[in-house]
């Protein structure tokens, strides 16, 4: 005969279904490469849907390709500033540019899909807490894309471009060459201001911590060197100046605002 107290033991005692969902923990390779298939996809959605926009801004009105030859190429020759060589390279050109401005206005849903799968378990609060911080990421995305347009990007062409003044030398860039070195290195920009705010949020969910990261100042260093070599569309020493100095400032900033993020459940379990 089960009493009724034998009962609720029983009850409290069957165990839960785990979360594949949310709990990396209990799942299998195979479930593991489906997760980041569904968040790739996701994110492509987002890149898509900017996409949209961003062939609105190159082939409307705005004519967002002339406005890029206007602000970083020399327009006052005799001759045009870009020449075309390729039979779709102006195409091929013009849809590059709708895609960077793709990937810019998609930025906030890559960072949340790059979050939740590299960070296991997210607590309800932790999604939430990562939903709010999307327009913070948003603005220092632009920030960055700023930065790019007013400093980096036309101290890097008016580098590369005049580099040499030989009278036997006539530059003149192709279309397709000139808008992948300035989208790049734009896209470039507004990734490396992501920093402060990655940072933060995995201070936050308690992934890292201010003192650890203060501990590995020196191979900050490096790695920041390194990884700005690699980004680097010319892989001149301008250039590569240009993105390792903020972003290692941006590392700096990111381990000042580790040290306010507020303990959650997941480091007090760790502590």
């Amino acid at each position: 005969m089960t009493t009724q107290n034998d009962s609720q033991l029983v009850t409290t005692a069957a165990p839960e279904p785990p979360n594949t969902e949310n709990d990396h923990r209990g799942m299998t390779l195979i479930q593991h490469l489906v997760e980041l298939r569904n968040r790739l996809i996701r994110a492509s959605i987002g890149v898509a849907l900017g996409m949209v926009v961003g062939m609105f801004l190159v082939l409307g009105p705005v004519n967002l390709v002339d406005r890029i030859i206007e602000a970083f190429a020399d327009t006052s020759r005799e001759y045009a500033a870009l020449q075309s060589v390729g039979t779709a390279e102006t195409f091929t050109s013009y849809m590059s540019v709708a895609l960077a401005v793709g990937v810019v206005l998609g930025m906030p849903v890559i960072v949340f899909q790059l979050l939740a799968f590299i960070v296991p378990g997210l607590t309800p609060r932790e999604k939430r807490f990562l939903f709010t911080a999307l327009p913070v990421v948003i603005v220092f995305f632009l920030v960055g894309i700023a930065f790019g347009w007013f400093i980096t990007v036309p101290t890097a062409t008016k580098f590369l471009i005049g580099f040499s003044d030989s009278p036997y030398i006539q530059t003149q860039p192709t279309v397709s060459d000139f808008l992948r070195v300035v989208t790049l290195l734009l896209l470039m920009n507004g990734i490396v201001f992501e920093m402060p705010i990655i940072i933060y949020v995995l201070a936050l969910m308690g992934v890292v911590t201010a003192a650890q990261l203060g501990k590995y100042r020196r191979y900050a260093i490096v790695l920041v060197v390194i990884v700005a070599a690699i980004i680097t569309p010319t892989g001149d020493p301008v250039n590569l100046t240009l993105l390792a100095v903020p972003m290692y400032l941006l590392f700096e900033l990111g381990v000042v605002l580790a040290r306010f993020a507020p303990k959650t459940e997941r480091r007090l379990r760790k502590e």
